[in-house]
């Protein structure tokens, strides 16, 4: 019951405001009756009721046309792109009005009242008329413009509370990057002083952690990123066994180049999770032709090198996600995959 209330009283307000121009309607046609008859409108009545009804349903009708218009100007001329100077504008919608004005009168003068064209009476209804139409433009158009001004209010307040909420749980997140490097550190100095592997491998993951936590959102050197890529490698190799071959070549023309952070990473961890056969990886970064070209080569098992490395589709795909909306139209990323070994060429245009 509750929930039909609610739709009957939306139903109501987006109605009411289709039965403003009935009573405009009437209130033009009354109005223009009594003064362009006075004193023989009430006694006296010119024409029968039908003919009165006739001319009064013909403004009404009349009115609604203009309803509609108004609707569509204001639409039109509210918006930034069409804006205009507003003399114009009333100039424009005033010239319509005494365009519709006639045609109306004429309208009424010939087919209802059958009376021949009087300028007079022409001149009092089209006064009154087109007052009260434009009176009722700028009735509805205030009302637009304070609907918009609301409705941009609500939107500013709405993006502003955003704000504030990104913004609290940024520092949120702040708080937990501090607790989680607290707590390595507690386990680094906890760690026996013999145990240099384990005290090692708390430093790499501190390092990474760092730079992914840290470095997300500005472009950096490509030389931080290169530091992370040998750091993530070392972190890597300690987990794998001896068997893995890593070959590795940073060319040393690249420093300064300005790259966003993590862009290889999803590629590196997925080498390093599918790697088989013959247990290898090979690695190159290098700046040709103003283009940083990274290559990326592993080996593959080879019974299950298109099962497992599908399983990868995900990571790569969001990879190329972020590519598509880092550098638009700015880089070059091919993938192949054969029986024995998962090719990643990547190819960042434009970055020196």
């Amino acid at each position: 019951m509750r929930k039909f209330a609610e739709v009957f009283i939306v139903k109501m307000k987006n109605s009411y405001h289709w039965f403003t121009p009935f009573f405009m309607g009437l209130v033009i046609t009354g109005v223009v009756w009594f003064l362009t008859d006075p004193g023989t409108y009430i006694y006296y009545p010119r024409g029968s009721f039908a003919d009165r009804l006739y001319i009064l349903l013909t403004i009404v009708a009349a009115t609604y046309f203009m309803y509609v218009i108004y609707l569509i100007a204001i639409r039109y001329f509210t918006n930034k792109k069409n804006r205009i100077k507003i003399g114009i504008e009333y100039a424009i919608i005033i010239s319509f009005a005494i365009f519709w004005n006639t045609f109306s009168y004429l309208f009424i003068t010939y087919f209802i009242n059958s009376d021949k064209f009087s300028t007079i009476q022409w001149i009092r209804s089209s006064g009154l008329s087109i007052a009260f139409y434009f009176i009722f433009y700028m009735v509805l158009r205030n009302s637009r413009v304070t609907e918009e001004y609301n409705r941009q209010t609500l939107q500013l307040e709405k993006i502003r509370s955003n704000q504030f909420e990104t913004e609290l749980k940024y520092l949120r997140a702040q708080y937990h990057p501090h607790f989680l490097f607290n707590a390595l550190n507690t386990i680094y100095f906890r760690i026996d002083e013999k145990n240099t592997d384990a005290k090692n491998t708390v430093e790499l993951l501190s390092e990474l952690l760092r730079y992914q936590l840290y470095s997300m959102e500005e472009k950096v050197d490509i030389s931080k990123e290169i530091s992370f890529i040998k750091t993530y490698i070392q972190f890597q190799q300690l987990r794998m066994t001896k068997r893995l071959v890593m070959n590795t070549y940073f060319d040393a023309a690249l420093d300064k180049q300005k790259i966003y952070p993590l862009i290889y990473q999803p590629f590196l961890e997925n080498a390093f999770k599918y790697v088989g056969g013959e247990y290898q990886i090979n690695l190159e970064i290098k700046l040709l032709n103003e283009q940083i070209i990274f290559y990326l080569e592993n080996s593959l098992p080879e019974q299950s090198s298109r099962t497992e490395n599908s399983k990868s589709g995900i990571g790569i795909e969001n990879a190329g996600r972020r590519l598509a909306l880092l550098y638009p139209n700015r880089h070059q990323l091919n993938i192949k995959q054969g029986a024995k070994s998962y090719v990643v060429e990547l190819i960042l245009k434009n970055n020196v």
